[in-house]
């Protein structure tokens, strides 16, 4: 085992540690809203999709580009998607159904 990648694989462990010690303090109530940030925010992942597509050379490396443009581009869609949800759970009521419950 080299030495790089010995290096690589403690830092992806002491992230790991450190993404589930963060992750596991966060209160139920902020889970969702955190999730669907950070799932919108992984757009830049998407960016980089499609710079390594870019620079394919094989019918596989396209396809790999493609597969992962295609994920990375459901999880930012997700990640708006959840959170316009949970931003229309604080707005006011509307006034339809503000008057039908009045009767």
């Amino acid at each position: 085992m080299s030495a790089e990648l010995l290096a690589t694989l403690s830092i992806f462990l002491l992230a790991l540690l450190v993404g589930f010690e963060v992750i596991g303090k966060v209160p139920a109530t902020l889970h969702t809203p955190l999730m669907s940030a950070t799932n919108a925010i992984h757009g830049v992942i998407l960016v980089g999709a499609m710079l390594v597509a870019s620079v394919a050379d094989t019918a596989a490396d396209y396809a790999l580009g493609f597969v992962v443009a295609a994920f990375a581009a459901m999880n930012v869609v997700g990640g708006y998607v959840v959170t316009d949800r949970m931003l229309g759970m604080f707005q006011p009521p509307s006034k339809a159904v503000s008057e039908a419950s009045k009767r």
